[in-house]
Formats: C-alpha cells, structure tokens, sequence
C-alpha cells in the first residue's frame, strides 16, 4: 500500500504553478490545489477545518493548463458580456467525440445549455406531462429525483442487480416497467453514478430496443464520459445508431473530466427536429439557455489534443488512486466490499458488515474520523447500506481519509 512519488511531484506542481500562467504543451504535469479558504463546496461547506472531504463529485486538481491560458485571454480582455456560441465551439464538439469516441455528430443536433442537470430537467419537461412516470436505475445519482419531481412526474426504479463486486441491468424488469404507458421516459447513466459501470454497447443495445418497444425516451446523462478506467470503453448511446438516437436526447459535458463544473456549460444532443425544438424551448422556458464566455472558451480548450494529453494523465492518475484503495481495504478493512470501479471517480462501498445504515455512518465519520463520504441512501432505496468515496483527490489525501477511516471502523 506504499504511496508512490507521484504524490511529492503532483503537489509540487501545484506550489510553482499556483498564481501562474502555463502552456499546455511545454507543462502538461498534473497539478493539484490548496482550495481551502476559497468558497469551495467541497473543502469550505463543512465548518470544521479539519474534515478531508471526499464526497461531492469535484476534484482537487487544477485544470489542464491550455484551458487556464483560454480563460486569462478571456480575463485580460476585460468584457463579459453575453456570448455568441461561435461555429468553432461545435467544430471542437464535433471533432472531440468523432477522434475519442467514433461519434459523428452534425452540428444541427446539438443545443447548448448551462449543465447537465438543467439539461435533465428541461428534456424532462419537453417529453412528459405533469403525473407522467419517469424510470431511473437505482442506485443513482440523486439529482435525477429532483428533477423528475420538479416536473410533478413520478420517479420509477429500475433497481440494478448486485452482480458480485458489480452490478447488472435487471432487463425483465425494465421491460415490465416500461410497458406501463405512465412511463414516457428512462434517465440513463452511463457510465453510471455511483455503481461505477460503464455499459457495453450489448447492455445499451438491449435497454434501447426494450425502450424502442414501449415508446419510452431515453434521457442518458453522459457527463462522467470521459473518466473510463484502463480495460473499458466508453460507448455513447447516440453511437448505437439512428433508431436510438431519434428516440433520445444525450447530456455531455467536460465539467466533470476537466473539473469546470463552475464554468456551467455542457451541451444536448438531439436528432429529431421536432423533438430539438421541444426541447429548445424547455431549456428557454427554465432560463437555461444563456452560457458564459467562460464555459465557451474552456470547453474549445478542453476538447485540443492538448486537453487530450491533460485528461490521459489524469486519468493515470485516478486509476492509480482506485488500485491504492482497493489494497488498502484489502488490508485493514477486508469486511468491506468494494464496488469495481470501471468509470467515474466514484467508489461505491458496501458497508453492510458495519450494521449501521449509511446515513449514520456518514454523520459518524464527520465527526469522530474527521472524514467526509457520501451516505449511499440519497442515491434510491437500494444504497442504503453505501458509501460513495470520491478519489480524485491527491494519493496523500486519499491514504489520510482512508486510514483515518480504518482507524474509526477498527476501533
């Protein structure tokens, strides 16, 4: 379980480059940041200095430096007025998911929004009716229950089956809930939050011709895209092919893989012109459809082969991180089952041999352990029993909250 000397170089990065302008081709070092003190979520929310917080779904690294010289060129040049999305900004989309991910898309198809959870919401809108059943595959990331109930429709699970350290989709009942005509759209996550998998293109097949069948629209939030672990594929559900993509609307975004969650951009991909402008004019009627320079300028910046080489080493990274943890439980915390982590940066941890629900859990580590993790029961009536650890952290914080962890269960 010995931390490897990355950690001394990633955190060197951070002091020379912090307050510091960086090309991205000359320095594509990963780097991480001292964020307490800086109004952020995940560091300042808790009001004890002393919590390591792995919990909310950011990470504790610097951006890729090509996208920092992107936003200083902004700054410098003093105006922050409204944006006209430029040709270029779809170009990079385009030319993003065609090179990474074999995805052609056509610039008609894609709508601009401020989030993937403001894109959610409005599609939600734009494909039901007040009292409308929506399906989610528990468990799952919690947003996804606001915003089908801000819509006054009723969630529906879908609960994935435990599949030893993984999980499955469960297809019978998917095909049973969607045969209720109630049912008028599914949220897909994929790679999924927090189950951590990232689904085959035979998985989304099959779940694509159940929803074919039963005339259910396909909603799938593809924001963790990006954070695939070595051995495992990313497939776009718009990539299986026109009879899917007509009957679906797909959320990306480079906030979570380039850490700009606050730069609040992310896009839709539509190939149904009726249903585009359904959904254009949700995103209008909900105040969505106004972005910042900022996300304009950053996302062009994070889809260049230099964010390319940025997110690789990140990725490196975070697997690097996941193989520590999973030594680490395999030591001092055997009793614990670790979920296989194939996407995201989120572990997802059984604690059941603890006998204590989740929500206790999490409350009891913020304040004897000093640590912070996710209770898995606002993820569905089946994380009850969880934790989510988010890892993208350095390797130093990482080893503190997991030892201080261990020492709290032990003890």
């Amino acid at each position: 379980m010995k931390l490897t000397d990355f950690d001394q170089e990633i955190n060197g990065a951070a002091s020379e480059s912090n307050g510091a302008r960086s090309n991205c081709r000359a320095q594509p070092t990963l780097s991480a940041a001292n964020r307490r003190g800086t109004s952020s979520l995940k560091w300042d929310h808790c009001p004890d200095p002393d919590v390591l917080p792995l919990w909310v779904a950011d990470m504790d690294f610097r951006t890729a430096p090509c996208i920092i010289e992107a936003l200083h060129r902004r700054v410098e040049h003093g105006v922050f007025g409204y944006v006209e999305v430029p040709q270029s900004y779809y170009d990079a989309v385009i030319s993003w998911f065609s090179r990474r991910h074999g995805w052609l898309m056509q610039r008609d198809w894609i709508l601009y929004t401020t989030g993937v959870v403001p894109a959610i919401s409005a599609i939600v809108q734009a494909v039901t009716h007040p009292g409308d059943k929506v399906l989610v595959q528990t468990p799952v990331y919690n947003c996804f229950f606001s915003s089908i109930r801000n819509n006054q429709c009723q969630v529906v699970e879908n609960r994935l089956l435990r599949d030893g350290d993984s999980y499955l989709m469960d297809y019978d009942d998917l095909e049973w809930k969607t045969s209720d005509p109630d049912v008028k759209a599914m949220i897909l996550c994929n790679p999924h939050n927090p189950a951590g998998r990232v689904w085959t293109r035979e998985e989304l097949q099959r779940l694509g011709d159940i929803c074919l069948k039963n005339n259910v629209f396909v909603i799938s939030d593809e924001n963790h895209n990006e954070l695939v672990m070595p051995g495992y594929t990313y497939t776009p559900y718009g990539q299986l092919g026109e009879a899917y993509l007509q009957h679906s609307a797909v959320c990306t975004s480079p906030s979570k893989s380039f850490n700009l969650a606050g730069l609040r951009i992310a896009n839709i991909t539509v190939l149904d012109p009726a249903m585009r402008q359904r959904i254009d004019k949700s995103i209008n009627i909900n105040e969505v459809c106004d972005v910042s320079p900022f996300g304009v300028d950053a996302l062009q910046a994070a889809y260049s082969p230099e964010g390319e080489q940025w997110l690789d080493g990140l990725i490196a990274y975070l697997y690097a991180n996941y193989q520590f943890l999973l030594a680490f439980f395999h030591e001092r915390l055997p009793q614990l089952r670790v979920t296989r982590l194939e996407g995201t940066y989120l572990v997802w941890v059984d604690c059941t041999a603890l006998g204590k629900p989740s929500s206790q859990l999490e409350q009891e580590l913020l304040t004897h352990a000093k640590v912070w993790f996710n209770s898995g029961n606002v993820y569905g009536s089946w994380g009850g029993e969880f934790l989510r650890i988010n890892i993208a952290c350095t390797h130093r914080t990482l080893e503190r909250a997991l030892t201080a962890f261990a020492d709290y269960v032990n003890r």
